[in-house]
């Protein structure tokens, strides 16, 4: 399976996490239902993959776990001796942080800006990100038969 790293900005901060590439389309279709806040764009996630949705949850309370702004060596260790495609879902913290949450992975790098509206398509080898277009619903992480629409509504603007 083909991954991508996703970096998602909203007004409380920033995370990132490896995702499959189909990722792209279905967050970019929650995108069109004009989320505010990164739990907001997960909801939404979750309704074309639930299992996605669920895995950078889950992904970010095990880091919120065992890390804080003030102390997050577990990150820092992981980020150090992880393969790039292999680390979990983290919160963007310092400077290290912030380059890992940077640094293309398979497929490339695509950021959300939440707030300022904004899919920024920094390196993508998959599929380039269209203002409309459908998808498969995912059951289990298993396409189904049924599928999904999406429009981006004009606010949306996306970039390379």
């Amino acid at each position: 399976m083909d991954v991508m790293r996703f970096k998602v900005i909203d007004p409380t901060g920033t995370i990132s996490f490896v995702g499959p590439c189909h990722g792209l389309k279905v967050l970019t279709a929650a995108c069109a239902k004009n989320p505010t806040t990164l739990a907001e764009l997960l909801e939404y996630t979750r309704a074309y993959d639930a299992q996605l949705s669920t895995y950078v949850l889950n992904g970010l309370a095990v880091f919120d776990e065992h890390n804080t702004t003030e102390g997050h060596d577990a990150i820092l260790g992981t980020l150090e001796s992880a393969p790039p495609a292999e680390t979990p879902p983290f919160r963007v913290l310092d400077a290290v942080t912030e380059e890992a949450s940077t640094e293309p992975v398979g497929a490339g790098l695509v950021i959300f800006n939440v707030p300022a509206r904004r899919i920024i398509q920094v390196q993508n080898a998959y599929a380039s990100v269209e203002r409309q277009g459908r998808g498969r619903i995912r059951e289990n992480g298993e396409p189904t038969s049924k599928l999904y629409r999406y429009a981006l509504p004009k606010e949306w603007r996306v970039l390379p």
